[in-house]
């Protein structure tokens, strides 16, 4: 397979897929997640579930044998003493063999998964390798800020595609589950978690292309009162939130070359902006062993990470207030001055007290960070689902009553 390059503007990132579909060595697969849980990297082995399965399987061949070994015993008396037991034999062996196939076959299924577990390990650490990035098997609770990452229980995300150059990006599959018992359901995520330079308004672009029947698939909803609409096509391909009287910091953030980059390289993706990241999420993995898949994935990135630069000069003026420098004559402004780098004034008055007090522009500059009112969106009720289940309910209601009636 030859080298692509996936380019964006004036920049490239450099991508070779060959690991991911050269042959594996024998043994090398083995060997590496052996190293893995040697140095701690990964905490189970992959082979527990073999294990598992096994200790099961002779468990059952032990009861299923004993009941057996009886049943034969039986028949081969009765061929004994009528000679006529033949298919009472027969039978009595049926249930030992079903049991036996059906435990070889169970324990060859699970070797053959934990090979190619072991296999895809290796192949993904070895993609991440040739393209200097690092891979993390799993990390459980990965506390990032984005929206998926706080819900349910059992949360953690595995196949770990991270590096830092030119900023640090990761991709990963993230799983958590929901609800217990009989009504646990285990949800399934890809992402794409980029670091940016400075915090910026939370806001979140829902991807028109994967919604449902029933409205938006991200796991959380937004007050629609923090809808905002911008130019051109791009509300056919994403539906923007961020919080109320930030809408024209949106506006600077999502100039319309940088709307064009989402619409063009990442219209299947829901995207979120929180703090000082930026995620990319998709109800399937993207961390496989298709190099379509990466390829796709580095163009999108790829695409965007010129484009950071803009974002990094952004600066919320609520916090200006925060940085404002008291006038001269006030107590204490001396020491705020020197404390600025700044002149002050001389004490004994003459042309130099006469001058206005101006600080340097940078002085007044708000420092990184958010307003507490920019930092989340405010959570909507998903009514849609709500309604069309209250409907559902009321109609079952009125099939129950309405059998009753007629018996």
């Amino acid at each position: 397979m030859s080298v692509p390059s996936v380019a964006s503007g004036a920049s490239s990132l450099p991508f070779d897929a060959r690991p991911l579909v050269e042959n594996v060595p024998p043994g090398a697969a083995r060997a590496f997640v052996q190293e893995l849980r040697r140095t701690g990297r990964l905490k189970s082995s992959p082979f527990s579930g073999v294990l598992i399965f096994v200790g099961v399987a002779v468990v059952v061949l032990v009861v299923f044998g004993s009941i057996a070994v009886t049943m034969i015993s039986t028949a081969v008396s009765a061929i004994g003493a009528e000679g006529g037991g033949g298919m009472a034999l027969l039978f009595a062996f049926a249930p030992i063999l079903v049991i036996g196939i059906i435990a070889a076959v169970g324990i060859a299924l699970s070797v053959r998964g934990a090979r190619t577990g072991s296999d895809r390990m290796y192949r993904l650490d070895g993609f991440a390798r040739a393209n200097a990035m690092q891979y993390v098997p799993r990390f459980d609770n990965p506390g990032l800020p984005g929206m998926i990452f706080s819900l349910g229980n059992s949360r953690h995300s595995t196949d770990i595609v991270r590096g830092d150059r030119p900023r640090f990006v990761e991709f990963a599959n993230y799983r958590y589950t929901t609800g217990s018992g009989k009504n646990q359901q285990t949800h399934h995520w890809g992402y794409v978690a980029v670091k940016l330079d400075t915090p910026l308004p939370h806001i979140v672009l829902d991807a028109t292309s994967n919604n449902g029947l029933f409205g938006s698939n991200l796991p959380l909803a937004f007050d629609k009162d923090q809808r905002l609409s911008l130019e051109g096509d791009f509300d056919r391909y994403f539906s923007l939130y961020c919080p109320a009287d930030y809408e024209r910091d949106a506006l600077y953030l999502f100039t319309p070359d940088i709307m064009a980059r989402f619409i063009d390289n990442a219209a299947a993706l829901d995207v979120e902006i929180v703090d000082d990241w930026l995620f990319l999420y998709a109800k399937r993995d993207f961390s496989t062993l298709d190099p379509q898949t990466w390829a796709w994935l580095f163009s999108v990135v790829g695409a965007l990470l010129d484009k950071f630069a803009q974002w990094a000069r952004w600066r919320d003026e609520r916090l200006a207030a925060d940085r404002m420098i008291p006038d001269a004559a006030a107590p204490g402004a001396a020491a705020l001055a020197a404390g600025a780098g700044l002149a002050a004034a001389p004490a004994g008055g003459g042309a130099a007290a006469s001058v206005p007090f101006t600080p340097p522009r940078d002085a007044l500059r708000p420092p990184p960070g958010v307003a507490a009112q920019g930092r989340r969106l405010q959570r909507g009720v998903p009514w849609v689902p709500i309604v069309v289940g209250g409907v559902l309910v009321l109609f079952w209601i009125v099939v129950q009553v309405g059998g009753a009636l007629l018996r």
